[in-house]
């Protein structure tokens, strides 16, 4: 099947997978996601012993060097992707507003999360500072909120390491922290 013409094809299709496969599997691996990761990692090797085994018996063909590495390519693409598009797991957002930190903290509550404010002080003058611990798939929502109460607002998100106390908007409901690891909430 992988010297017949659409055999660098197949072997494509094949890096695809297995590239967007490992993607996921090191992201999971990164939020210690273990069994998930494991079992991810198991077809990521089954399938990338099929794609290497046949690029590399065809190594007299450009075409299947070609699908190989191009499979490679676009499957980091479509593994970055669909991580993004599921946008499991939660981020801290810090904004700092000049002008409208009381306003987009009101607004974030309203939508049910949590938000922490701070005064502060930066190089222009006085800020106000809006903490919150939110998943990841609703970042957009809170940064439509930011952009409209303050587009000028510095904004950052990271993933935190460790959650203790406090609680945490879901779609459906607020998830209590209680004591309990980020992992376990």
């Amino acid at each position: 099947m992988f010297a017949l013409p659409w055999g660098p094809f197949v072997i494509f299709c094949l890096r695809i997978c297995d590239v967007s496969l490992d993607t996921m599997r090191v992201l999971l691996v990164v939020r210690s996601k273990r069994g998930v990761a494991a079992i991810l990692g198991f077809f990521q090797a089954l399938i990338w012993i099929f794609a290497v085994g046949n690029a590399v018996k065809h190594l007299d063909s450009w075409w299947h060097i070609f699908g190989y590495a191009a499979g490679f390519g676009v499957g980091t693409l479509v593994g970055i992707t669909i991580e993004n598009a599921l946008a499991f797991g939660l981020s801290t957002i810090r904004i700092v507003s000049q002008h409208g930190g009381v306003e987009i903290a009101e607004a974030l509550r309203e939508r049910g999360y949590g938000v922490t404010e701070i005064p502060g002080f930066g190089r222009e003058g006085r800020v106000e500072i809006i903490n919150s611990v939110v998943q990841r798939q609703h970042l957009d929502d809170i940064m439509s909120i930011v952009e409209k109460w303050d587009p000028n607002a510095f904004v950052t998100a990271e993933e935190p390491r460790i959650l203790r106390g406090g609680s945490v908007a879901s779609r459906r409901n607020l998830i209590q922290l209680g004591g309990r690891r980020k992992s376990e909430a």
